[in-house]
């Protein structure tokens, strides 16, 4: 008797376990799907604000970026993702200033923890949510973030003077050399001078001690 209870009882909890599996399944056949289309929905996908894809500099209306050539980001990225290669300029006032040539960045490598953003005292790097990203060899994924020309926001250096002819040259290398025979000979002369008062004095010391 008892084993015919416990089959009936399995059964019972079989069909509320089947019911309930069938619930659900009927649940998901009403609900939205959200599975994407893509690539079909290409032009109307919504990727979110915070989806991290790619490292980019921030570019103001002007084309200028803010980006310093630092080295911040570089010594921050645990992958050695950045690498920066920088170039002196010379400034309209005539001094020299370090400026960025080329800023490399290895998306391959790129884990995206966003310690660069973070630690840019700039403020002149993001994440862009452009997720295709797809290439064929590793190499296409090292990319060069500094690629807009460079517009023309700072005076040009002043031109350099110009040489002077060589007839000029050697006018202010003879005069040179006539000023230093002159200081010499001037300190040749005081030190005879000093020397024969010297000597006289010396001279005239036994006499005085006759006298």
């Amino acid at each position: 008797m008892s084993s015919v209870k416990e089959y009936f009882s399995g059964v019972g909890r079989g069909l509320k376990s089947l019911v309930t599996g069938m619930a659900v399944t009927g649940r998901e056949l009403v609900t939205p799907k959200v599975t994407e289309q893509y690539p079909e929905n290409r032009d109307t996908l919504q990727i979110a604000p915070r989806f991290r894809a790619e490292l980019t500099l921030k570019y103001d209306a002007q084309g200028h970026h803010k980006c310093i050539a630092c080295g911040i980001c570089q010594m921050n990225c645990p992958n050695g993702t950045i690498q920066l290669q920088t170039k002196m300029v010379d400034l309209p006032d005539g001094k020299k200033k370090r400026k960025l040539d080329k800023y490399m960045y290895d998306l391959g490598s790129c884990t995206f923890c966003m310690l660069c953003v973070t630690t840019c005292p700039q403020d002149a790097l993001e994440f862009s949510n452009d997720f295709e990203q797809a290439v064929y060899t590793r190499d296409k994924l090292v990319k060069q973030l500094n690629y807009r020309p460079e517009p023309e926001g700072e005076a040009p250096a002043p031109a350099p003077k110009p040489a002077m002819s060589p007839e000029q040259l050697a006018k202010i290398k003879a005069e040179a050399l006539a000023k230093a025979a002159k200081i010499k000979a001037e300190k040749e002369a005081a030190a005879k001078a000093a020397a024969g008062n010297s000597a006289d004095g010396a001279a005239s010391t036994p006499e005085t001690e006759n006298k």
